[in-house]
């Protein structure tokens, strides 16, 4: 095996890992919590709490009445799998903190998407909240998305001046 697909490799298991762990964790939710209901894990902190998100990422968009809506976000996600799966491809030839990026984002996508084409929602159960102030709910796809979105956003104003390295062809 040479190292271009030993990296692939890599990063597609990557990906893949998100999905399992989502799709479980999503799963196991679905099963044990009923929906809307929650359990305190760290009081006045953390739960974890059953919500249908039928919006976009933290529930953007969830209030439209849009019938359109489901199908815009599927092709959204479609479009964007598309080219993080290209990204990924083309540049996965050495771990870098790009590759690693691109394939938390993509196992996140197609974790979303899963859930939007088998029932027209994601199961969100994350729920953090501090003297008020409550974020969205939201699961192990988009931590992984969001964090791979800061590692590129990490790599891009922190890598050094002039560190170009160049793009190996497969």
């Amino acid at each position: 095996m040479t190292r271009p697909h030993a990296m692939r490799r890599l990063y597609f298991l990557t990906a893949v890992a998100v999905l399992v762990l989502d799709r479980v964790t999503k799963w196991l939710v679905e099963q044990r919590i009923e929906l809307h209901d929650t359990i305190q894990v760290i009081p006045d902190f953390f739960r974890l709490t059953h919500v249908q998100n039928r919006g976009a990422a933290f529930g953007l968009f969830a209030e439209s009445p849009s019938e359109w809506k489901v199908a815009v976000l599927v092709m959204f996600s479609l479009v964007a799998l598309v080219v993080v799966s290209a990204l990924l491809w083309r540049n996965s030839h050495t771990l870098t903190m790009t590759g690693s990026a691109l394939a938390l984002i993509l196992g996140g996508a197609i974790g979303n998407l899963w859930d939007r084409l088998l029932s027209g929602h994601v199961v969100d159960f994350l729920d953090f909240y501090v003297d008020g102030h409550h974020w969205p709910a939201f699961n192990v796809a988009d931590s992984a998305i969001v964090i791979g979105a800061v590692l590129l956003v990490a790599e891009i104003l922190f890598k050094p001046a002039g560190d170009e390295s160049p793009v190996q062809q497969p």
